[in-house]
């Protein structure tokens, strides 16, 4: 092979939300790329662009803000402007507020679909990036300052090499398994129903998280005064939800949510979604890295996904800007120190929930409300959690921080 060079194209794999993020803020700090995609390029065919309402915190909007794609999404995003969590059978609860904490709004909703269409309308003004869509990855050899990508297109088979290759291609990302990367993988042997529905009274604006024995529900508001509805149920049970009529699931919804919004009804269509957190042993390998679901599949609960992901994204594209050599094993070790406190504290707040608020033993429920009433009733505590809740952490990259005023 051709030795690399600097101005070799970086290679994508996937071009979900994460991977397209990436591909765009790479090409907006003027660094070559190549990003191959499974999928046709329009909204409806690329899987990660469906029907989940996103939570988006207010330093991923930063973030998509400063790679041009927030402009594109906003007319259709819905400002949270208050959260408030709580747990079924306890006392006490945690609200957060957009004006407490001195901003317009902690976070925005937005469907995934609607993040998507903005992510190809963005990719469309890219100009130091190469799509290849559709385009499927076969086997990667490794050589001395690369790897070499074979990828079938509709065009026939062609063969690429990159100084960095980057596998942003999902939970079950082939390209991690050719690398040999191993995975852990814990089955929470729930499902997750999302869909859109109507209160009696307006949301406000408010998003709510609440917990029950039978797993987390999280309201998101929406714009038209519709809500997002995010209910979990455990999977034996699954298939009988999906069964439901309208009638029947408004009233599991309600049973489970409580009456905070008045009656819910008319719920949209439903779509189920297995849980599983599945987390790579490692962020890296010899010239080659993984972002985004491929690094870390997390519970929904908080809604951490692609605000995690993004981090990733954006975190790596900071890195290798400038750098003479992107696949350098001394930046992608800088990477994966960036990203471990961020990655490994989410996952675990993220499992911790699902597993104390979640579990019915009564001797735990006063231990819940003490904590929830001291996370609302102390400043600093609640501070700090709001601005986590905002996405905001250490070593964040620029992109993402607060403009200082």
């Amino acid at each position: 092979m051709t030795p690399m060079t600097a101005n070799d194209p970086i290679i994508i794999v996937g071009g979900g939300l994460v991977g397209a993020s990436l591909a765009i803020a790479l090409d907006a700090a003027g660094r070559e790329a190549v990003l191959i995609e499974a999928a046709a390029p329009r909204t409806g065919a690329q899987p990660s662009y469906d029907e989940r309402n996103l939570a988006l915190a207010r330093a991923t909007v930063n973030g998509l803000t400063a790679i041009g794609v927030w402009e594109l999404a906003a007319p259709r995003a819905t400002p949270i402007v208050d959260i408030h969590v709580s747990r079924a059978g306890d006392f006490g609860s945690v609200r957060m507020n957009a004006a407490a904490e001195g901003v317009d709004a902690l976070g925005w909703t937005l469907p995934a679909r609607e993040l998507g269409e903005a992510l190809l309308r963005r990719l469309d003004t890219c100009r130091h990036l190469t799509r290849i869509a559709p385009g499927r990855v076969g086997a990667i050899e490794a050589f001395e300052g690369g790897w070499s990508v074979a990828v079938e297109t509709p065009d026939g088979p062609r063969r690429l090499s990159t100084p960095l290759l980057v596998a942003a291609d999902g939970t079950h990302s082939e390209v991690r398994a050719q690398l040999g990367i191993g995975t852990r993988v814990h089955d929470y042997e729930q499902t997750l129903f999302v869909c859109t529905m109507t209160p009696e009274r307006d949301h406000r604006g408010r998003a709510f998280e609440r917990f029950t024995d039978r797993g987390p529900v999280a309201v998101l508001p929406l714009a038209e005064r519709r809500l997002g509805l995010v209910l979990t149920v455990d999977a034996h049970e699954a298939a009988d939800v999906a069964a439901m009529d309208d009638a029947a699931f408004s009233a599991l919804a309600q049973d489970r949510f409580g009456w905070r919004l008045g009656r819910l009804s008319r719920p949209g269509k439903r779509h189920p979604y297995e849980i599983r957190r599945v987390a790579a042993e490692s962020l890296t390998g010899p010239r080659a890295v993984v972002v985004g679901n491929a690094a870390q599949t997390v519970h929904p609960i908080g809604a951490q996904g692609f605000n995690l992901g993004l981090r990733d994204a954006l975190t790596l594209s900071e890195l290798v800007a400038g750098a003479s050599d992107p696949g350098d094993a001394r930046l992608l070790a800088d990477y994966a120190s960036r990203r471990e406190s961020d990655r490994e504290g989410t996952m675990a707040m993220s499992h911790g929930l699902v597993r104390l608020a979640c579990l019915e033993q009564p001797f735990l429920g006063p231990l819940r409300s003490l904590a929830m009433l001291a996370f609302d009733r102390v400043p600093p505590l609640r501070r700090a959690m709001a601005r986590r809740g905002m996405g905001f952490r250490e070593h964040a990259p620029a992109a993402i921080r607060e403009p200082t005023p």
